[in-house]
Protein backbone atom coordinates (compact mmCIF):
# COMPACT_ATOMS: atom_id res chain seq x y z
CA UNK A 1 0.00 0.00 0.00
CA UNK A 2 0.93 3.46 -0.61
CA UNK A 3 1.74 6.09 1.59
CA UNK A 4 -1.49 7.98 0.60
CA UNK A 5 -3.80 4.94 0.16
CA UNK A 6 -6.96 5.05 2.13
CA UNK A 7 -9.07 2.45 2.99
CA UNK A 8 -12.74 3.04 3.60
CA UNK A 9 -13.61 3.78 7.33
CA UNK A 10 -16.59 1.73 8.28
CA UNK A 11 -19.92 4.05 9.58
CA UNK A 12 -22.55 3.48 11.64
CA UNK A 13 -24.51 2.12 8.81
CA UNK A 14 -22.39 -0.26 7.91
CA UNK A 15 -22.60 -1.78 11.59
CA UNK A 16 -26.43 -1.81 11.38
CA UNK A 17 -26.64 -3.65 8.33
CA UNK A 18 -24.15 -6.78 9.65
CA UNK A 19 -26.22 -6.44 13.04
CA UNK A 20 -29.55 -6.05 11.27
CA UNK A 21 -30.61 -3.16 13.39
CA UNK A 22 -31.57 0.67 12.85
CA UNK A 23 -28.37 3.02 12.74
CA UNK A 24 -30.50 4.61 16.06
CA UNK A 25 -29.56 1.42 17.48
CA UNK A 26 -26.33 1.65 16.99
CA UNK A 27 -25.89 5.10 18.24
CA UNK A 28 -27.51 4.15 21.44
CA UNK A 29 -24.53 0.88 21.66
CA UNK A 30 -21.60 3.26 20.50
CA UNK A 31 -22.36 5.72 22.97
CA UNK A 32 -23.35 3.68 25.68
CA UNK A 33 -27.12 5.05 26.27
CA UNK A 34 -29.90 2.33 27.52
CA UNK A 35 -33.00 1.06 25.86
CA UNK A 36 -31.22 -1.22 23.68
CA UNK A 37 -31.32 -4.45 25.43
CA UNK A 38 -28.56 -7.05 25.66
CA UNK A 39 -28.79 -9.22 22.84
CA UNK A 40 -28.97 -6.22 20.64
CA UNK A 41 -26.24 -4.80 22.38
CA UNK A 42 -23.74 -7.62 22.06
CA UNK A 43 -25.11 -8.27 18.63
CA UNK A 44 -24.47 -4.63 17.59
CA UNK A 45 -20.34 -4.73 19.22
CA UNK A 46 -19.93 -7.79 17.68
CA UNK A 47 -20.28 -6.52 14.47
CA UNK A 48 -18.47 -3.38 15.46
CA UNK A 49 -15.35 -5.68 16.17
CA UNK A 50 -15.59 -7.68 12.93
CA UNK A 51 -15.79 -4.56 10.89
CA UNK A 52 -13.33 -2.87 12.84
CA UNK A 53 -15.44 0.38 13.36
CA UNK A 54 -14.00 2.93 15.08
CA UNK A 55 -16.47 5.86 16.77
CA UNK A 56 -15.52 9.07 15.09
CA UNK A 57 -15.25 11.51 18.30
CA UNK A 58 -14.44 14.62 16.17
CA UNK A 59 -17.19 14.41 13.47
CA UNK A 60 -19.24 17.02 14.88
CA UNK A 61 -16.29 19.72 14.76
CA UNK A 62 -13.29 18.78 13.51
CA UNK A 63 -14.31 18.05 10.12
CA UNK A 64 -14.04 19.63 7.29
CA UNK A 65 -15.53 19.40 3.86
CA UNK A 66 -12.11 17.45 2.55
CA UNK A 67 -12.47 14.76 5.47
CA UNK A 68 -9.27 15.92 7.12
CA UNK A 69 -9.23 16.46 10.81
CA UNK A 70 -6.27 19.20 10.42
CA UNK A 71 -4.54 17.22 13.24
CA UNK A 72 -1.67 15.03 13.32
CA UNK A 73 -0.74 12.71 16.51
CA UNK A 74 2.32 12.63 17.87
CA UNK A 75 3.92 9.43 20.07
CA UNK A 76 7.36 9.84 21.33
CA UNK A 77 8.77 7.68 24.22
CA UNK A 78 8.94 10.13 27.14
CA UNK A 79 7.86 13.55 26.42
CA UNK A 80 9.57 15.32 29.76
CA UNK A 81 13.21 13.74 28.28
CA UNK A 82 14.83 17.29 26.54
CA UNK A 83 15.74 15.04 23.41
CA UNK A 84 12.08 14.33 22.92
CA UNK A 85 10.14 17.40 24.45
CA UNK A 86 12.63 19.12 21.83
CA UNK A 87 11.73 17.05 19.01
CA UNK A 88 7.72 17.41 20.01
CA UNK A 89 8.62 21.44 19.45
CA UNK A 90 10.25 20.85 15.79
CA UNK A 91 7.60 18.85 14.21
CA UNK A 92 4.81 21.30 16.34
CA UNK A 93 6.55 24.40 14.93
CA UNK A 94 6.73 23.09 11.13
CA UNK A 95 2.58 21.47 11.43
CA UNK A 96 1.48 25.05 13.20
CA UNK A 97 2.44 27.26 10.15
CA UNK A 98 0.29 24.74 8.15
CA UNK A 99 -2.47 25.38 10.42
CA UNK A 100 -2.71 21.64 11.68
CA UNK A 101 -2.53 21.05 15.38
CA UNK A 102 -0.19 18.03 16.94
CA UNK A 103 -1.88 15.86 19.55
CA UNK A 104 0.61 14.65 21.75
CA UNK A 105 1.77 11.41 24.44
CA UNK A 106 4.56 9.23 25.89
CA UNK A 107 4.08 6.12 25.18
CA UNK A 108 6.66 5.39 27.69
CA UNK A 109 8.09 2.75 25.57
CA UNK A 110 5.47 0.04 26.57
CA UNK A 111 3.85 -1.34 23.63
CA UNK A 112 0.45 -1.55 25.33
CA UNK A 113 0.44 2.20 26.12
CA UNK A 114 1.39 2.89 22.66
CA UNK A 115 -1.45 0.14 20.86
CA UNK A 116 -4.33 2.47 22.95
CA UNK A 117 -2.51 5.73 21.92
CA UNK A 118 -2.84 5.07 18.89
CA UNK A 119 -6.02 3.92 19.15
CA UNK A 120 -7.22 6.93 20.83
CA UNK A 121 -5.72 8.95 18.37
CA UNK A 122 -7.84 6.96 15.11
CA UNK A 123 -10.95 7.50 17.16
CA UNK A 124 -10.11 11.36 16.97
CA UNK A 125 -9.31 11.26 13.18
CA UNK A 126 -6.38 12.52 12.91
CA UNK A 127 -4.47 13.03 9.58
CA UNK A 128 -1.90 10.92 10.32
CA UNK A 129 1.17 10.15 13.37
CA UNK A 130 4.66 10.65 13.54
CA UNK A 131 5.40 7.96 15.96
CA UNK A 132 9.37 7.02 18.11
CA UNK A 133 8.45 3.21 17.77
CA UNK A 134 8.50 1.14 21.28
CA UNK A 135 11.26 -1.10 21.10
CA UNK A 136 11.10 -4.43 19.71
CA UNK A 137 7.86 -5.65 17.84
CA UNK A 138 6.21 -3.06 15.73
CA UNK A 139 2.83 -4.97 15.36
CA UNK A 140 0.49 -1.84 16.31
CA UNK A 141 2.19 0.61 14.10
CA UNK A 142 2.30 -2.25 11.36
CA UNK A 143 -1.44 -2.28 11.49
CA UNK A 144 -2.39 1.09 11.98
CA UNK A 145 0.16 1.70 8.70
CA UNK A 146 -2.34 -1.21 6.71
CA UNK A 147 -5.26 0.39 7.96
CA UNK A 148 -4.51 3.98 5.91
CA UNK A 149 -2.88 5.58 8.60
CA UNK A 150 -0.20 8.23 7.36
CA UNK A 151 3.16 7.59 9.14
CA UNK A 152 6.32 8.71 9.72
CA UNK A 153 8.64 7.04 12.32
CA UNK A 154 11.35 9.35 13.73
CA UNK A 155 14.58 8.15 15.96
CA UNK A 156 14.13 4.29 14.75
CA UNK A 157 12.97 2.86 11.68
CA UNK A 158 10.16 0.73 11.07
CA UNK A 159 10.38 -3.36 10.79
CA UNK A 160 7.75 -3.31 8.01
CA UNK A 161 7.30 -1.35 4.96
CA UNK A 162 5.39 1.47 2.95
CA UNK A 163 6.62 4.19 5.89
CA UNK A 164 8.87 7.33 5.76
CA UNK A 165 11.26 7.27 8.56
CA UNK A 166 13.71 9.88 10.17
CA UNK A 167 16.90 9.14 12.08
CA UNK A 168 20.72 10.28 12.63
CA UNK A 169 24.13 8.75 12.12
CA UNK A 170 24.02 6.97 15.11
CA UNK A 171 26.50 4.37 13.92
CA UNK A 172 29.03 6.61 12.37
CA UNK A 173 28.71 9.25 14.56
CA UNK A 174 29.34 6.84 17.50
CA UNK A 175 32.19 5.26 15.89
CA UNK A 176 34.14 9.19 15.17
CA UNK A 177 33.09 9.51 19.08
CA UNK A 178 34.95 6.36 20.25
CA UNK A 179 37.87 7.67 17.78
CA UNK A 180 38.66 10.57 19.22
CA UNK A 181 38.97 9.26 22.52
CA UNK A 182 42.04 6.72 21.46
CA UNK A 183 43.29 9.77 19.49
CA UNK A 184 43.67 11.23 23.07
CA UNK A 185 45.85 7.81 24.03
CA UNK A 186 42.62 6.07 25.59
CA UNK A 187 42.71 2.65 25.63
CA UNK A 188 40.55 1.38 28.60
CA UNK A 189 36.79 3.32 27.07
CA UNK A 190 33.51 1.92 28.84
CA UNK A 191 30.19 2.20 26.93
CA UNK A 192 26.81 2.57 28.95
CA UNK A 193 24.09 2.81 26.68
CA UNK A 194 20.01 1.91 26.86
CA UNK A 195 18.32 -0.74 26.55
CA UNK A 196 19.75 -3.00 23.31
CA UNK A 197 15.95 -3.79 22.23
CA UNK A 198 15.91 -0.33 20.95
CA UNK A 199 17.53 0.22 17.46
CA UNK A 200 19.43 3.26 18.48
CA UNK A 201 21.09 1.77 21.19
CA UNK A 202 22.19 -1.31 18.82
CA UNK A 203 23.30 1.23 16.32
CA UNK A 204 25.17 3.49 19.28
CA UNK A 205 27.29 -0.20 20.26
CA UNK A 206 28.31 -1.13 16.99
CA UNK A 207 29.58 2.22 16.42
CA UNK A 208 31.52 1.86 19.65
CA UNK A 209 32.32 -1.74 18.51
CA UNK A 210 33.91 -0.37 15.23
CA UNK A 211 35.29 2.50 16.83
CA UNK A 212 37.58 0.01 19.18
CA UNK A 213 38.25 -2.16 16.04
CA UNK A 214 39.52 0.87 13.82
CA UNK A 215 41.90 2.24 16.95
CA UNK A 216 42.94 -1.63 16.98
CA UNK A 217 41.87 -2.06 20.96
CA UNK A 218 40.46 -5.01 22.35
CA UNK A 219 37.09 -5.18 23.59
CA UNK A 220 36.84 -5.71 27.32
CA UNK A 221 33.36 -6.97 28.38
CA UNK A 222 33.41 -5.84 31.71
CA UNK A 223 33.93 -1.73 30.54
CA UNK A 224 30.26 -2.77 28.84
CA UNK A 225 27.13 -1.73 30.56
CA UNK A 226 23.60 -1.93 28.75
CA UNK A 227 19.94 -1.47 29.88
CA UNK A 228 20.06 1.95 31.41
CA UNK A 229 17.02 3.24 31.18
CA UNK A 230 17.38 6.04 32.65
CA UNK A 231 19.95 9.12 35.31
CA UNK A 232 19.69 6.72 38.50
CA UNK A 233 20.68 3.43 37.17
CA UNK A 234 23.01 4.96 34.87
CA UNK A 235 24.73 6.62 38.19
CA UNK A 236 24.94 2.82 39.67
CA UNK A 237 26.55 1.35 36.93
CA UNK A 238 29.01 4.37 35.93
CA UNK A 239 30.06 3.56 39.36
CA UNK A 240 30.82 0.08 39.45
CA UNK A 241 32.89 0.53 36.25
CA UNK A 242 35.15 2.21 39.05
CA UNK A 243 35.51 -0.84 41.17
CA UNK A 244 37.21 -2.43 38.91
CA UNK A 245 40.84 -3.15 39.30
CA UNK A 246 41.43 -1.47 36.25
CA UNK A 247 38.39 1.36 35.84
CA UNK A 248 38.19 2.96 32.26
CA UNK A 249 40.27 6.24 31.26
CA UNK A 250 37.32 7.60 29.43
CA UNK A 251 33.30 7.19 29.29
CA UNK A 252 30.82 6.69 25.55
CA UNK A 253 27.36 7.79 27.26
CA UNK A 254 25.40 6.33 24.47
CA UNK A 255 21.73 8.41 25.82
CA UNK A 256 22.04 11.89 27.49
CA UNK A 257 20.47 10.29 30.56
CA UNK A 258 22.75 7.91 30.61
CA UNK A 259 25.51 10.83 30.31
CA UNK A 260 23.87 12.63 33.57
CA UNK A 261 24.17 9.97 35.56
CA UNK A 262 27.76 8.96 34.62
CA UNK A 263 28.74 12.78 35.56
CA UNK A 264 26.70 12.31 38.74
CA UNK A 265 29.60 9.64 39.45
CA UNK A 266 32.48 11.24 38.27
CA UNK A 267 31.90 14.71 40.37
CA UNK A 268 31.14 12.55 43.49
CA UNK A 269 34.51 11.36 42.73
CA UNK A 270 36.55 14.04 41.64
CA UNK A 271 36.84 12.11 38.49
CA UNK A 272 35.36 14.72 36.17
CA UNK A 273 38.77 16.55 35.19
CA UNK A 274 40.46 13.21 35.38
CA UNK A 275 38.39 10.82 33.12
CA UNK A 276 36.94 12.02 29.68
CA UNK A 277 33.05 11.44 29.04
CA UNK A 278 31.60 11.81 25.43
CA UNK A 279 27.91 11.74 25.30
CA UNK A 280 25.53 11.03 22.66
CA UNK A 281 22.82 13.68 22.93
CA UNK A 282 23.15 17.04 24.32
CA UNK A 283 21.13 18.11 27.38
CA UNK A 284 20.38 21.43 29.24
CA UNK A 285 22.99 22.33 31.04
CA UNK A 286 25.55 20.39 29.74
CA UNK A 287 27.91 23.48 28.35
CA UNK A 288 27.64 24.69 32.07
CA UNK A 289 29.59 22.06 33.87
CA UNK A 290 33.21 22.17 34.35
CA UNK A 291 34.95 20.78 32.44
CA UNK A 292 31.55 21.01 29.78
CA UNK A 293 30.31 17.71 28.36
CA UNK A 294 31.78 17.16 24.92
CA UNK A 295 28.17 15.46 23.23
CA UNK A 296 27.44 13.90 19.86
CA UNK A 297 24.41 16.12 19.16
CA UNK A 298 21.58 15.57 16.82
CA UNK A 299 20.26 18.20 14.84
CA UNK A 300 16.83 18.23 16.32
CA UNK A 301 15.33 20.60 14.87
CA UNK A 302 16.41 18.93 11.29
CA UNK A 303 14.65 15.49 12.87
CA UNK A 304 11.71 17.29 13.68
CA UNK A 305 11.05 19.84 10.69
CA UNK A 306 11.87 17.06 7.97
CA UNK A 307 9.16 14.13 10.19
CA UNK A 308 7.01 17.04 9.88
CA UNK A 309 7.47 17.59 6.06
CA UNK A 310 6.60 14.05 5.24
CA UNK A 311 3.41 13.38 7.47
CA UNK A 312 1.69 16.68 5.84
CA UNK A 313 3.15 15.84 2.56
CA UNK A 314 1.72 12.30 2.90
CA UNK A 315 -1.59 13.47 3.92
CA UNK A 316 -1.45 15.67 1.04
CA UNK A 317 -1.74 12.71 -1.13
CA UNK A 318 2.12 12.12 -1.91
CA UNK A 319 2.59 8.89 -3.43
CA UNK A 320 5.93 8.55 -4.21
CA UNK A 321 8.43 5.96 -2.97
CA UNK A 322 9.28 5.42 0.84
CA UNK A 323 11.52 7.97 2.40
CA UNK A 324 14.75 7.33 5.14
CA UNK A 325 15.73 10.02 5.89
CA UNK A 326 18.96 10.67 8.00
CA UNK A 327 20.14 13.84 9.49
CA UNK A 328 23.72 14.04 10.25
CA UNK A 329 24.75 14.64 14.07
CA UNK A 330 27.97 16.26 14.89
CA UNK A 331 30.45 15.77 17.32
CA UNK A 332 30.40 19.01 19.71
CA UNK A 333 34.01 19.72 21.93
CA UNK A 334 33.56 21.30 25.15
CA UNK A 335 36.71 19.74 27.13
CA UNK A 336 35.12 16.43 28.90
CA UNK A 337 36.25 15.00 25.64
CA UNK A 338 39.12 15.73 25.32
CA UNK A 339 40.74 14.83 28.74
CA UNK A 340 44.12 12.22 27.93
CA UNK A 341 44.60 9.74 29.95
CA UNK A 342 47.02 9.78 32.86
CA UNK A 343 50.50 9.05 31.78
Amino acid sequence: MDQAGERREPTMRDVAALAKVSIKTVSRVINGLPGAGTEVTDRVRAAARTLGYRPNLTASSLRRADRRSATIGVLFEDLSNPFDAALLRAVEDHARRSGVLVLAASTEDDHTLQRELLLSLSARRVDGVVVMAAGGHQDALQHERERGTPMVLVDRPPTFGGTDCVTTTNRDSSRAAVLTLAALGHRDIAFLGDRRTLWTSQERYTGYLEGLAQAGLTLREELVRTGLHGADVAETAAAALFGLDRPPTALFTAQNLVTVGAMRVLRARDLHRRVAVIGFDDFPLADLLDPAVTVVRQDVPGIGRKAAELILARIDGDTSPPVHAVVPAALVPRGSGEIAPLS
